[in-house]
């Protein structure tokens, strides 16, 4: 054979293998990479090709799919039940700018794609197979009161069953139809809800953390008695009034000047909400035993899934002495959910064990078995049954006879905690209100946790407090959690 013919034919076998080399490289080990990315758009089309299942809430769907008219590719969108009422939960599907939150998440399950889907048949043809459905642990009654109860402010809420970590209601506000954006002419709609200033697509319940303002005295609390600083919340601490600021000359003054706050009780001093007892009682902790109280409850996780990923709250470190004594009053770099201030009430109610919270109960295929289930009872102790038990007694104390008496329930064990965060320079803006709280009916063993942000009512600056804006939110929420 020529020399030549023979280069020829070893070069062309070469480039033949590589041809080979390259497409089994291609489907067997970038397919997957290939399908999922969002510039694929035979993705897309599959997604949309018939109807999606559904998210389901109280056993009922709150999403939907219907016919579009106007695209040959994509044959059905998304639609929603009530979607201003649920979309903190769902989150949204859309053609045109993809999915986010349970949406997103469980994307493959609602789309038919999920491999776990597919009988043998499917697998070999290829054929679309019926997709399942994701069923939450949302209550309809507590979702609907707290989103009424929050009406046009802006701000948000969360109640967790202290027993199982189910989230029984999240909502955020001012809230979004996400059925207004889940087709792919909808860019008028996008354009409008991206350029609000109130940001309506902002899951505040889950992905901006504040301030907490005296809600966090709870925390700070509770490591003052897991550390035995003070025996008990009748023990009298040892707390000046006013407090100055250690190493400066920033005199801390409380909101009620006529408080008996003066080496006040923790049981006091959280009726009063007294900001000189708990600043005083974070600087004689040290930032160190402060943060390992408020991450045990969950702050400073930057992986905390319900399953949407959760901003993480924080509690700062480096500090000097004044600035620790501020975070005791929730203030400096201290930020903060409502999810986690639910976790936080959630666990003292629950005995000092924080279960970890979760708005899904099971993943199912079209005939209704079980491909995931999200089991109750991953939980873990923060603190022990009597600073459990103490703290809520506290609680209990102020609602009957304090700052949070509008969280009332008659015959009802109710206890909370009111917060009022500043905001802006110098507390310059509009402060938040915040509101966490537990409620107990012992005639039915029911129980509930929540806490409430009321980031802006357009009241007046003198109007805003957590017992005045929040509380009774939280109320119609315990209400409606203990029917």
């Amino acid at each position: 054979m020529n020399k030549t013919i023979r280069r020829t034919a070893v070069v062309c076998l070469l480039l033949v293998l590589a041809l080979l080399v390259r497409a089994t490289w291609v489907q067997a080990y970038q397919g997957r990479a290939l399908a999922d990315n969002e510039r694929n758009r035979r993705t897309l089309i599959d997604q949309y090709a018939g109807p999606l299942g559904d998210i389901v809430v109280g056993g009922s769907p709150v999403t939907g799919s219907v016919r579009t008219s106007g695209s040959d590719d994509l044959k059905y969108k998304r639609t929603y039940t009530d979607g201003e009422l649920y979309a903190a939960v769902t989150g949204y599907s859309s053609q045109a700018y993809r999915s986010t939150q349970l949406e997103g998440i469980y994307a493959h399950i609602l789309d038919g794609t999920d491999p776990r889907l597919k009988n043998p048949l499917d697998a070999l043809t290829g054929r679309r197979t019926a997709p399942g459905d994701v069923l939450t642990t949302i209550d309809p009654a507590v979702q609907k009161a707290a989103f009424e109860a929050l009406g046009g402010k802006k701000g948000a809420a969360v109640a967790i069953d202290p027993a199982t970590g189910r989230i029984l209601g999240m909502v955020s506000t001012p809230s979004y139809d996400p059925s207004t954006i889940s087709g792919t002419t909808d860019g008028d709609a996008w354009n409008r809800l991206n350029a609000d200033p109130d940001k309506p697509m902002v899951n505040r319940a889950l992905r901006q953390p504040l301030p907490p303002g005296s809600t966090f005295k709870l925390v700070v609390a509770a490591a003052a008695l897991e550390d035995g600083l003070y025996g008990s919340v009748d023990t009298r601490t040892q707390s000046p009034d006013p407090f100055t600021l250690p190493g400066t000359s920033t005199v801390l003054e409380n909101e009620n000047r006529s408080a008996p706050c003066e080496d006040a009780t923790i049981r006091t001093a959280l009726r009063y909400s007294c900001n000189n007892v708990f600043a005083k009682m974070a600087a004689d902790l040290g930032e160190d035993k402060v943060r390992a109280m408020a991450s045990a409850m969950g702050f400073n996780d930057s992986e905390q899934d319900v399953p949407v990923r959760a901003a993480a709250s924080v509690y700062p470190s480096g500090m000097d002495d004044a600035q620790t004594a501020l975070t005791g009053i929730g203030q400096f770099e201290v930020t903060a959910t409502p999810l986690q201030l639910a976790m936080v009430s959630s666990a003292l109610a629950n005995d000092g064990v924080l279960e970890k919270p979760h708005m899904v109960s099971e993943v199912v295929d079209a005939g209704g078995d079980t491909l995931t289930s999200y089991e109750d009872g991953a939980s873990r102790r923060i603190v022990s049954s009597s600073t459990a038990e103490q703290l809520r007694d506290a609680m209990v104390t102020v609602v009957d006879e304090g700052t949070g008496t509008n969280a009332r329930i008659d015959g009802v064990e109710v206890g909370g905690k009111t917060g009022t965060a500043q905001h802006g320079v110098d507390n310059s803006r509009t402060p938040y209100a915040w509101f966490t709280s537990y409620a107990k009916d012992a005639s039915t063993g029911k129980e509930v946790a929540v806490a409430v942000l009321v980031e802006d009512s357009g009241a007046a600056r003198s109007e805003v407090s957590g017992n005045g804006l929040a509380a009774p939110v939280a109320k119609r929420m315990m209400e409606a959690a203990l029917r």
